[in-house]
């Protein structure tokens, strides 16, 4: 009997140390968190991302963070699945999303990419929208100032001194997705942080 799947998290963001606290690579972001919280141990480069592994209760959990730039992460998402053989419902992608607000999640198992360039290039190369997806809020940009300067930007000191517990919720969420699956993980975890930031 072959065994299941391990379930794989990619974390979207852009590489290089100038985008490493921007908004846009809260997906990144929390691979890390998670990362640490499980222990993950040794790195790889594989089909285009850094990828790392742990154990979360005798569970394995893949990790990644794509090296392309954000607009290309679908060759990374589509390479790893293939390469680990892993089925659409045991892919998680975690990313920043506009239309949600700081510190907000929404867990869901389809939709579309909603503006979001590196979703739109997963949708497109893995052919469907059917998979899971963690949708990290990084909110709204203020008056006239465009959505792509925005999103390029690091946190606010305000946002950053939240954001550790954000993703920390955020990575429970993940783990919640692993160890019992999409519903239960939507039921728990999606709405606002704490009441409302």
């Amino acid at each position: 009997m072959t065994p299941p799947s391990p379930p794989l998290l990619i974390g979207l963001g852009n590489p290089g140390r100038e985008y490493k606290d921007t908004r846009h690579n809260i997906g990144f972001m929390l691979v890390d968190h998670l990362a640490e919280r499980i222990g993950a141990r040794g790195l790889k480069v594989q089909s285009k991302a850094i990828v790392t592994s742990g154990l979360y209760e005798e569970t394995k959990i893949i990790l990644a963070k794509p090296q392309t730039y954000m607009n290309l992460s679908g060759q990374s998402v589509q390479g790893l699945l293939h390469f680990y053989k892993i089925p659409l419902e045991n892919l998680i992608v975690a990313h920043d999303d506009l239309d949600i607000p700081f510190g907000a999640i929404r867990i869901r198992p389809t939709g579309g990419p909603g503006g979001q360039r590196g979703m739109a290039n997963t949708i497109e190369l893995l052919g469907t929208k059917d998979f899971p997806r963690l949708r990290l809020g990084i909110g709204r940009p203020p008056g006239r100032m465009d959505p792509k300067d925005y999103v390029l930007q690091n946190f606010s000191k305000d946002e950053a001194k939240i954001l550790p517990e954000i993703l920390s919720r955020a990575a429970d969420a993940a783990i919640e997705f692993v160890m019992n699956g999409l519903n239960s993980a939507m039921n728990k975890f999606n709405g606002m942080m704490n009441g409302g930031w």
